[in-house]
């Protein structure tokens, strides 16, 4: 599953879509409920003068969700045996190493869910 598409379900897991989402206590904002601590590491990556206000511009969380990935979630760092699309959505929710966190575990699950529903 390709990167951008991996991004659509999240999406929709993380605010259904809605650019206004304010999330986590109100730590997590934008469609893709991003944290102040992913946008400045998105920043730096990309660098780019990203704010966390940022994350409520839809374009700018998805060029930050890109940056973010393309720093952590690059195809030959995939351990053996997970799919690409779980590697990302967990590094998504759980950060640089949240791929190897059991605490994201119920993430994936949920988007695993929707990724299955779209194929069947």
């Amino acid at each position: 599953m390709e990167l951008l598409k991996i991004m659509a379900v999240l999406i929709m897991v993380e605010s259904g879509g809605d650019k206004d989402a304010i999330g986590d206590d109100g730590l997590a904002f934008g469609i893709l409920q991003m944290h102040q601590a992913y946008v400045q590491d998105a920043a730096q990556w990309a660098r780019m003068d990203w704010k966390h206000s940022d994350a409520f511009d839809p374009s700018k969380a998805e060029d930050m969700f890109l940056a973010y990935m393309g720093r952590y979630a690059k195809q030959q760092k995939k351990p053996k045996g997970m799919s690409y699309a779980e590697f990302v959505s967990r590094i998504h929710n759980g950060g640089p190493r949240g791929y190897m966190k059991t605490a994201t575990d119920s993430y994936w699950g949920k988007v695993h869910k929707i990724i299955a529903s779209q194929t069947n």
